[in-house]
């Protein structure tokens, strides 16, 4: 091989190290941001379960005050 054939596959090595770099680490930044994503999704969804369980006790505790007013009103009558 010649010198210049040489010298012409080290650069496309080298240019093509960098480019699989130059995407493995937008790929990286990529996933990294996906996960901070992921991570505030489930930090909605875990404070969404919080406030279900907090309405579902508040809807059970008025079913029993509806209840009572109930039982009053039928003995009034």
């Amino acid at each position: 091989m010649s010198g210049g054939t040489i010298a012409l596959l080290i650069t496309l090595t080298v240019v093509g190290g960098i480019t699989a770099s130059t995407v493995a680490y937008f790929t990286l930044q990529r996933h990294r941001a996906d996960a901070v994503a992921l991570a505030g999704y489930r930090r909605l969804a875990e404070q969404a379960v919080v406030e279900q369980e907090l309405l579902n006790d508040r809807i059970a505790e008025l079913t029993a005050r509806l209840g009572a007013v109930e039982q009053l009103l039928r003995s009034v009558e």
